[in-house]
């Protein structure tokens, strides 16, 4: 199997085929891939050397253009597919797995006091719904399923879904069966 990188895998989450680079310029009409696509030139180059700071200057136009606050600086594993643009915040000390998808309205952000003071750790294969909210040193397992406006400043254990505002943890061992669609292995 060849080497592909982080684009090709983002790509691929969208369209479950392998996509050359011209494939993938013709998909950056979407503007949900297009800012995949320099997220991740953002964060291939160092921050100091000349192409970082390109990366990162045309970044910061399409945040302010498409709506998604994501800096280079938050690690988030391959095969990351953002459902819909607009509205998006992710502090950059969160951590986030491979296989994710993460929906518009979402928050991602850190607690400044309190028990959970810090930044979310989000596991693998975990759906996060539109509107929901993910805030504090808490950890959430992999295949989770974080339903539309929930609120989460709790862990959740792997294989769970969370509703409600405050959110109700429910067990489910296929929580994101059919929701994580071209999972990378």
């Amino acid at each position: 199997m060849p080497e592909y990188t982080a684009i090709q895998k983002d790509f691929y989450r969208e369209s479950g085929t392998w996509l050359s680079t011209i494939g993938i310029w013709k998909k950056c009409i979407n503007p949900n891939l297009h800012y995949l696509y320099i997220f991740r030139k953002a964060q291939k180059h160092q921050k100091k050397s000349v192409s970082g700071m390109f990366w990162r200057l045309v970044l910061r136009h399409y945040q302010i253009k498409y709506g998604f606050q994501i800096y280079p600086e938050t690690q988030i594993g391959e095969g990351l597919y953002l459902g819909h643009w607009g509205a998006l915040v992710i502090n950059p000390k969160a951590k986030i797995g491979k296989n994710c998808n993460i929906a518009q309205g979402v928050t991602i952000g850190q607690q400044n006091r309190g028990k959970n003071e810090g930044y979310p750790v989000i596991g693998d294969e975990v759906w996060i719904g539109p509107n929901a909210v993910i805030v504090g040193n808490v950890n959430i397992g992999n295949n989770v399923l974080i339903a539309p406006n929930a609120y989460v400043n709790f862990d959740v254990p792997e294989n769970s879904m969370v509703m409600g505002n405050p959110g109700k943890i429910y067990p489910a061992e296929n929580a994101t069966q059919g929701y994580i669609n071209n999972k990378l292995s």
